[in-house]
C-alpha cells in the first residue's frame, strides 16, 4: 500500500465522469450540501443558501431533509453538522473550510486572468476530492468540480502525488488502479514520468472526455492536506503554445496562496 494513502474508498478506476442527460437540481443541491457538511464540519442555512445560489427557504427545505435521511444533524444553535450517514471526514473540517476560504479570493483573480474555470483539491485516501471552483463565463467552459471525486490517476493532484513516490509505490498503485491493458499502465507510467521531469500535471481526459487540466501543488506545511491548484478547460480550446502562460499563472497562484495560509497559521499560534 501506498504510505499514507488508504485504500478503503472504492472508485470505478477507469469510468470517466458523464453528467446525466437530465440532471435534478435538487438532488444536485442536496449533494453537494451533504459535501460540504463532511468537508467542512458545519453549516448555517445562510451559508447554504449562498454557496448554491438559491433562497434560504429552499436551503433550510434541503437541509432539513438531509436530517431526516440523518447525513446531517442541527445543534441547539441551529447550525447543521454532518450526520452518522457521513460518518467522520477524512481531513479535519477546520482545516479544510480554512483552505476553503483563503483559496477562494486567489480563484477568482486566477479565473479571470485565464478565463477558464480553475479549482482547489485535495488527497482523499486513493482519491482526489475538489473542495472548491470558480467556473469561467464563457458559454463554452468547464464547470464547477466542486465536491466531486477521482481517483488519482485521473486529476492533476493525484498525479503530482504519484509523480512524488517511489518506483516500488507507483509500480503497485499501477498494478491495483490503472487500467487492466498494459498499454494503460504504459500510459500512466509514461505521464508520471512526464510530471515528474515538469514539475506540473496535465491531465488530457483523463477525467472527462473532451477536457483538459493543467495542475500545481500548493504547499502547506504541517497541515495534513496535499493539495493541488488546476485549470480545466474544453480540449477544443486548448492550445498547447500557452502551457507556459497557464503554468506561470497557476505556480504564481499557487504561491500566493501558500503565503496565505502560512499567514492564517502564523496568526493561530500567536494567540
Amino acid at each position: 500500500m501506498i504510505p499514507g494513502v488508504m485504500s478503503a474508498v472504492h472508485v470505478r478506476p477507469n469510468a470517466l465522469k458523464m453528467p446525466p442527460s437530465y440532471a435534478i437540481a435538487s438532488v444536485d443541491h442536496a449533494l453537494k450540501l451533504a459535501i460540504v457538511l463532511q468537508l467542512e464540519g458545519s453549516l448555517t442555512v445562510t451559508a447554504a443558501a449562498e454557496r448554491l445560489g438559491v433562497a434560504r427557504s429552499t436551503a433550510h427545505r434541503l437541509l432539513q431533509m438531509l436530517v431526516y435521511r440523518d447525513f446531517a444533524v442541527q445543534d441547539d444553535d441551529r447550525v447543521y453538522r454532518a450526520g452518522p450517514v457521513l460518518g467522520p471526514a477524512a481531513h479535519p473540517p477546520s482545516r479544510t473550510a480554512e483552505l476553503r476560504a483563503a483559496a477562494l479570493p486567489h480563484l477568482q483573480r486566477l479565473s479571470a486572468a485565464l478565463d477558464e474555470s480553475v479549482n482547489v483539491s485535495i488527497l482523499s485516501g486513493d482519491t482526489t476530492r475538489f473542495i472548491a471552483s470558480v467556473e469561467c463565463q464563457r458559454v463554452l467552459g468547464v464547470t464547477t468540480r466542486e465536491g466531486m471525486v477521482f481517483p488519482l490517476h485521473r486529476t492533476t493532484t493525484g498525479m503530482l502525488r504519484l509523480a512524488s513516490l517511489s518506483d516500488p509505490d507507483l509500480l503497485e498503485y499501477v498494478e491495483r488502479h490503472a487500467d487492466t491493458r498494459r498499454s494503460g499502465r504504459r500510459a500512466l507510467l509514461r505521464d508520471v514520468a512526464q510530471v515528474r521531469r515538469a514539475g506540473f500535471a496535465l491531465n488530457v481526459e483523463r477525467s472527462e472526455k473532451g477536457l483538459v487540466a493543467i495542475g500545481v501543488p500548493v504547499s502547506w506545511v504541517g497541515s495534513g492536506l496535499v493539495t493541488g491548484l488546476s485549470v480545466s478547460l474544453p480540449l477544443v480550446r486548448y492550445d498547447e503554445r500557452q502551457l507556459d502562460r497557464y503554468v506561470a499563472l497557476l505556480r504564481a497562484a499557487s504561491a500566493a496562496l501558500s503565503r496565505d495560509l502560512r499567514g492564517h497559521a502564523a496568526h493561530a499560534t500567536s494567540f
